[in-house]
């Protein structure tokens, strides 16, 4: 089955900067749209950042300015680098792909979460 795994989690403190990675494996025609989203506790999961197959990012007004997000193709990864990280961006954070099966059939697939948390 298809697998989305995440690292790059971790404690820093506010100002500071983190890198979030993401890899998929599985039987994958195709990546479309990939993408970060949090949640934080007592919060409903929101979306923090995307990027679809041609490397055009989206990032919640909340991020803009602090986080990029990135991908490579050939590996089937996303990266997500925080900068500037603030207490608010506490949260876990999960990666999410939309896929392209070898059949053609599309579907959407989660990591299991990364903790980041942020001091202040």
């Amino acid at each position: 089955q298809v697998q989305l795994v995440e690292s790059g989690g971790g404690l820093v403190q506010a100002g500071g900067s983190l890198r979030l990675s993401c890899a998929a494996s599985g039987s994958i025609w195709s990546i479309n749209a990939m993408g970060w989203y949090r949640q934080a506790p007592g919060k409903q999961r929101e979306l923090v950042s995307t990027i679809n197959s041609l490397g055009k990012p989206n990032y919640a007004d909340s991020v803009k300015g602090r986080f990029t997000i990135s991908r490579d193709n050939a590996k089937n990864t996303v990266v997500l680098q925080m900068n500037s990280l603030k207490p608010e961006d506490t949260a876990v954070y999960y990666c999410h792909g939309n896929m392209e099966l070898f059949t053609r059939e599309r579907r959407d697939y989660w990591g299991q979460g990364t903790q980041v948390t942020v001091s202040s």
